[in-house]
């Protein structure tokens, strides 16, 4: 002991004596455990590594650990004979992390929250519960009218006010209402929809807004990290983050039906970020914050959230809205056959040696295809640049393109692969592209408005004004207003156009005031009725 007091150790008692010689073994133990993983770090790999710290009694060792064993010194227990990797506890670094605070900030001014109103029509209960009885003694089922408040998300894909969202967001919405990050609230338009990508686009009278960036969708890998961001259950700007788990996933939400002209595209982007109602329409980003995909579904038992979250491709998304902007319709162009996918099953009874690719089950008589060569049979293994594995994704790639574009195919035939260059078509066979002819109509309040004629503003004095054209069950109806009434005026604000219309109604509460004129008989009335 009288070492230790030379080397300056003021012993104060005998205690302290006692327990000197293991706190010095405990320091040259814990120097041993450093070396150790020093050269671990050199390459050296010891079947143990010694830790010593100082305890009372001898137990799990560690290094720095608990207790005076022998352990693996970078925690916890070695069974003899176990190779454990040694863990340079100085000078290892930390495992690198993916930061999401940048995308976040990026994406969130862009997504907005929208709201969106229209009227429900239900049938008395009473008919409901015995409509023979009411039959036998003639009297009609009553018809009852409810508002009805939506909500969901969009991305602001421009600085001038162009937002996109779900087509099933404002499906049927006779006032829509968007709501900025920074909670400016605009009355917005339906510039178009496209019900076959459940797609729609909308837009508001602003300038000088935060706009997304766009990514590409065809360069996302599975397992890379992404961020959802939207409006969940009402609640804003709500940033959740997963995993790519798939893509072109095909959920069958949408059916097929020629004789309507509904062809839907499902190729979605499958994610594990949490999804929920109010997120629809809502921004998918990457790790830069550029936008990869618009969500759209969820796949759940109980409609929320349960592993499962799908979003639209951002590089199809482009293309259905370009569409809508210039035309106010999707442009969309066909192949021209009939096609499935390619199993283990199909490739033995077809003798074809590789499972890659899409089979082409018939080819339509005077179609694009046919007239490129392609053959019943034939298996196609590229769309332009970029290979298809299955109908979804072939109908996707398909789908960025126009009647009149000129792409390449790449299939195989008997084993051999070929090229082929060919003009797309239009669902009637032609390379047309059609535009349609707006004519400022709007549905709202069970009414469908339309710009009265020149010849009628003329006649009846009036500078500005909506004409009610077609009358369903709502408000209006309810309130006695009939078809040809044109408005000019909802609580003492010149109607001129949709935007006015829903401008006047959006987040109203109350009663409402119209007043108009009958264009056949030029009669003033005016209407009131409760939001």
């Amino acid at each position: 002991m009288n070492c230790f007091n030379n080397l300056g150790f003021k012993l104060k008692n005998e205690r302290m004596k006692k327990l000197l010689p293991f706190a010095v073994a405990a320091l040259i133990g814990g120097a041993s455990a450093l070396s150790m993983n020093y050269f671990a770090a050199k390459g050296w790999n010891k079947s143990l590594a010694f830790g010593m710290g100082f305890n009372s009694g001898f137990g799990n060792g560690s290094g720095g650990g608990s207790g005076l064993g022998i352990g693996n010194a970078g925690g916890g227990n070695v069974a003899g004979g176990k190779d454990v990797k040694l863990v340079n506890l100085m000078a290892g670094q930390a495992e690198t992390s993916v930061n999401f605070v940048n995308a976040a900030e990026i994406t969130l001014p862009t997504v907005v929250h929208i709201k969106t109103s229209f009227t429900e029509n239900r049938v008395d209960p009473a008919f409901q519960q015995d409509p023979f009885f009411n039959l036998f003694f003639g009297q009609q089922p009553q018809q009852h009218s409810n508002k009805v408040m939506a909500a969901g998300s969009g991305v602001i894909v421009s600085q001038d006010g162009y937002i996109v969202t779900n087509n099933h967001v404002v499906e049927n919405a006779e006032t829509i209402e968007v709501t900025l990050n920074d909670k400016r609230t605009y009355a917005a338009t339906l510039v178009g929809k496209d019900p076959n990508t459940d797609l729609a686009l909308l837009k508001i009278k602003e300038t000088n807004l935060p706009s997304i960036a766009y990514g590409n969708s065809d360069e996302v890998k599975v397992g890379e990290w992404v961020l959802a961001v939207g409006n969940p259950f009402n609640l804003t700007s709500t940033v959740t983050a997963g995993i790519v788990s798939a893509k072109g996933r095909n959920l069958d939400a949408m059916a097929a039906d020629p004789k309507s002209g509904a062809y839907p595209i499902e190729s979605y982007i499958q994610t594990d970020a949490a999804i929920n109602p109010g997120n629809s329409g809502g921004a998918l980003v990457n790790t830069a914050g550029q936008l990869i995909g618009i969500n759209a579904a969820i796949k759940s038992n109980t409609g929320s959230y349960a592993g499962y979250s799908f979003a639209i491709p951002v590089n199809l998304v482009k293309k259905v809205i370009a569409d809508l902007a210039e035309f106010g319709e999707v442009q969309r162009a066909f192949l021209g056959i009939s096609i499935r996918d390619l199993d283990d099953k199909l490739a033995k009874e077809k003798h074809i040696k590789s499972i890659k690719g899409v089979f082409v089950n018939a080819v339509t008589d005077g179609g694009a295809a046919e007239n490129a060569g392609i053959q019943e049979g034939d298996v196609i293994l590229k769309i332009g640049d970029v290979e298809v594995n299955n109908v979804p994704e072939l109908q996707e790639q398909v789908g960025r393109f126009r009647p009149g574009d000129k792409v390449s195919v790449e299939l195989k035939r008997n084993d051999e692969n070929k090229t082929v260059s060919m003009v797309l078509r239009n669902s009637k066979g032609n390379t047309t592209i059609t535009k349609h002819e707006s004519s400022g109509s709007v549905n709202l309040l069970g009414a469908n408005f339309t710009h009265p004629s020149d010849e009628e503003l003329k006649r009846l004095h009036l500078k500005n004004g909506l004409k009610i054209s077609k009358l369903t069950a709502g408000k209006l109806r309810d309130a006695g207003v009939r078809e040809g009434f044109i408005v000019t005026r909802i609580d003492k604000k010149d109607i001129a156009d949709a935007e006015d219309l829903q401008s006047a109604l959006a987040n109203k509460e109350g009663g409402v005031l119209i007043e108009g004129v009958y264009a056949q008989n030029g009669m003033r009335a005016y209407y009131g009725f409760g939001m």
